[in-house]
């Protein structure tokens, strides 16, 4: 693999009819399937393997040019695949398929059979019980994010009052709001 001249940034194997034509099916094949970051990353290689400046291929892609610098090294470097829209790894699991696994089944079976006092899971209980079963320590906002992963939603429970009186309750649902709201209309009309 030979070094580019001074002053471009693409090398001759890069620059070759093959290669080109590689790089047009990829253009093509991106407009097919409607990736727009992959086309117009390819399209500005091909622009400037055709001579045109870099300055005006970052304008025509509404980009800086920092970006069409970073998809010309891209393409050195890995050729078409290098042009590829990737999803970052990310940091590896803290929690074994297993653990998740029992996690979710310690969760469904409620706090109480965990051993906690309260009838509803938080998210510290649920960082706590991570960390004394498993030994591996959650932020509490990563929390949420994990039970997402594993299937859960948030629950709010519904607030009542514990001496409330459902009767009443129930009158002014049916009669005392109903009778508020016609007032509010027939003022609204008038």
């Amino acid at each position: 693999m030979g070094r580019s001249k001074t002053g471009e940034a693409i090398s001759a194997h890069r620059r070759t009819p093959t290669a080109r034509r590689k790089l047009r099916s990829f253009v093509d094949a991106a407009e097919k399937r409607a990736d727009l970051d992959c086309w117009r990353r390819g399209r500005a290689v091909l622009g400037y393997l055709d001579g045109r400046r870099v300055v005006d291929l970052a304008i025509e892609a509404d980009v800086t040019r920092g970006s069409v610098n970073r998809w010309l090294q891209w393409y050195e470097a890995l050729g078409v695949e290098g042009l590829l829209t990737g999803i970052p790894p990310g940091a590896a699991p803290r929690l074994s398929d297993a653990q998740r696994v029992e996690l979710t089944a310690i969760v469904e079976a409620g706090p109480m059979a965990a051993g906690y006092q309260s009838g509803v899971w938080t998210g510290p209980m649920i960082g706590d019980l991570i960390q004394q079963r498993f030994g591996v320590e959650y932020h509490n906002h990563h929390i949420p994010r994990l039970l997402h992963q594993l299937g859960f939603s948030v629950q709010r429970p519904r607030k009542r009052l514990a001496r409330a009186d459902a009767l009443a309750q129930e009158y002014w649902l049916r009669v005392r709001l109903p009778a508020i709201k016609k007032k509010r209309l027939l003022a609204a009309e008038s």
